[in-house]
């Protein structure tokens, strides 16, 4: 079974990423992802990626077992080209093409058939991992929700706090602005 993932208007020449596509050409998966962890290319992040989405679309979509996957093919093309002007002698403008690249992988199984899921097997797995993101998602809204009293609690303490100062503070300025010095220096100039 064959699956397939996209990459649109990648921001590099075609010709750069072929170099890193033929590399990987009918490599098992996970062998290529390691290839593309120690190649120095910039394009091998983005087809490192783009290669661990298919893997995973084989796994979730299709229930494929992912150390039976191979690269079968990497389809490198020319997606739309960005125009630019350059400043020429003589008045002129020279045309430069920012050139984009469309790229697709195609997996396919070494062996077929071998461990694969089957739908009843894929559904459990699916209805688990539902029930774990709930569960996941409920201890978030709890911590939330205690680091908001927790805030709550050190905000009324810090008011609480800052009144007591304020009360002190406003003792002082009544004793001083009793002082004949703190009345003449208080007068706003003209």
């Amino acid at each position: 079974m064959k699956v397939t993932a996209e990459l649109n208007n990648l921001r590099i020449a075609p010709r750069k990423v072929k170099l890193v596509a033929d590399l990987i050409k009918d490599m098992e998966a996970l062998e290529a992802v390691d290839q593309l962890n120690a190649v120095v290319k910039k394009t091998s992040g983005y087809m490192q990626k783009l290669l661990l989405s298919a893997i995973a679309n084989a796994e979730n979509n299709f229930g494929l077992a992912k150390d039976n996957l191979y690269i079968n093919d990497v389809i490198v093309g020319a997606g739309p080209a960005m125009k630019r002007w350059m400043p020429k002698a003589y008045g002129r403008a020279g045309r430069i093409l920012k050139r984009t690249s469309k790229v697709k992988i195609i997996l396919d199984e070494r062996v077929e058939g071998k461990g694969r899921k089957t739908k009843e097997e894929m559904e459990k797995e699916k209805k688990a991992r539902l029930k774990q993101e709930k569960i996941e998602s409920k201890k978030q809204e709890k911590e939330k929700t205690e680091e908001k009293e927790k805030a709550e609690t050190k905000e009324s303490k810090a008011v609480k706090a800052e009144k007591a100062t304020n009360g002190a503070k406003n003792k002082q300025n009544e004793n001083d602005q009793k002082t004949w010095k703190n009345r003449i220096f208080r007068r706003k100039s003209m």
